[in-house]
């Protein structure tokens, strides 16, 4: 287990790691500072001293008696306002498969509050157990808190797996939590698959800039933890009757911390979120000019669907990068997914060939778009659109 030591020989006493301390799990007794047992292994005293008298261990954990005492799958729920994040079911979905292949309990950690109809939620779309930490003061993200609460959980609970959404608070909570249990961490995950021999995790990602996919394993370390984008799991279907089993650990929070919501400011958006919406018409560089994604947008507006983009025309300055599909943008998997004039480039097809159905415009008959595609359209876009407006116009009354 890591450990931060105080150096004796170059601590002054002089009270600065105290002062940096979040959770106040330092003292000066004769002039030396103590560790208490409160400490979480954040290491800010570590770089705050001036004298480099305190050291952070890290112990190599590499036989297979310390691996054999972690067990099951975990599943991080992300929530806002005490409803879970649809990559939550997602996730559920991706280790619900993962647990039976291992022959272990599939679990939810939920942290919050008022969240009894979320933990409801979350045994019928697949959890044996619901880990739920309810507490007022946990109510909106913070990365000291959640960090904190879900590093004590995994220390005491001890999964061998653990998988949390590729999303704003995901991407700042997996590396904090991963770093503090000296584990690795996979970014982005577009595959999660078990190696039946060794009872590992392979986590596949896109490398290089996507032009290839590289498989990353963790053989030495637990838990193994993956952070998956939303849209690129399928979660289970709902199943009320399930149930489950509920814990719920009392862990103490820290008297202190170092940032607070003050208030929370909800701003209408206009554009319809990429990431939910059923249907999405996507604008590539064959649309030729920006003064034409207004075809784009109104083929959207038509069909009650948002505007997606390639990066070749986000990078343009056509459109703002919020519309960008691929591995540099947003992951969707709508219903219906319109190309405007994309070719198909590896980066862009990561972001969206999950979609159910993809239509496909271009006027290259070689574009690697059509190898996905269910529709293939081939000829001139700005001709193509046009006709395509006024027709589902016609047919929806509009």
């Amino acid at each position: 287990m890591a450990n931060i030591r105080i150096i004796t020989e170059k601590c002054i006493g002089c009270g600065i790691c105290i002062r940096n301390c979040p959770f106040n799990a330092i003292k000066v007794e004769n002039k030396k500072a103590i560790i208490l047992e409160n400490c979480t292994l954040c290491g800010s005293c570590v770089s705050s001293c001036k004298f480099e008298a305190i050291e952070f261990e890290k112990d190599e954990i590499n036989n297979t008696d310390d691996l054999s005492s972690y067990k099951g799958v975990w599943v991080f729920a992300e929530q806002k306002n005490s409803i879970p994040a649809q990559v939550s079911y997602e996730l559920l979905g991706a280790g619900r498969k993962l647990a039976d292949q291992l022959e272990v309990p599939l679990s939810a950690v939920i942290i919050g509050s008022g969240l009894d109809e979320a933990i409801k939620e979350l045994i019928a779309y697949g959890a044996d157990n619901v880990y739920a930490v309810d507490n007022q003061a946990l109510k909106d993200y913070n990365d000291e808190l959640y960090s904190d609460v879900l590093t004590r959980l995994i220390q005491q609970y001890k999964p061998e797996i653990v998988l949390m959404g590729a999303t704003t608070y995901g991407r700042s909570l997996a590396p904090r939590v991963s770093s503090r249990l000296n584990t690795g961490l996979t970014a982005d995950c577009t595959g999660l698959e078990i190696d039946p021999e060794k009872r590992i995790l392979l986590q596949t990602r896109p490398a290089f800039g996507g032009n290839l996919m590289a498989t990353i394993t963790c053989p030495n370390h637990r838990p193994q933890m993956s952070t998956v984008r939303p849209k690129v799991m399928k979660p289970l279907e709902k199943d009320a009757s399930r149930t489950g089993q509920i814990i719920r650990p009392e862990i103490k929070l820290p008297d202190e911390v170092r940032t607070k919501v003050v208030e929370t400011v909800s701003v209408a958006c206009e554009m319809v979120n990429l990431t939910e919406a059923d249907i999405i018409v996507s604008a590539g560089r064959g649309i030729g000019d920006p003064k034409n994604l207004k075809l784009v947008e109104e083929l959207a507006q038509v069909l009650g669907g948002a505007v997606g983009a390639s990066r070749a025309v986000v990078d343009a300055g056509w459109i703002e990068y919020s519309h960008q599909v691929g591995q540099t943008g947003k992951t969707v998997c709508p219903k219906v997914y319109i190309a405007c004039g994309i070719s198909g480039a590896v980066q862009h097809l990561a972001g969206m060939s999950s979609s159910d159905t993809i239509i496909a415009i271009n006027n290259n008959p070689d574009a690697p778009i059509f190898k996905i595609a269910t529709i293939g359209i081939v000829g001139d876009v700005l001709e193509i659109l046009p006709l395509l407006i006024n027709e589902f116009k016609a047919r929806l009354g509009k």
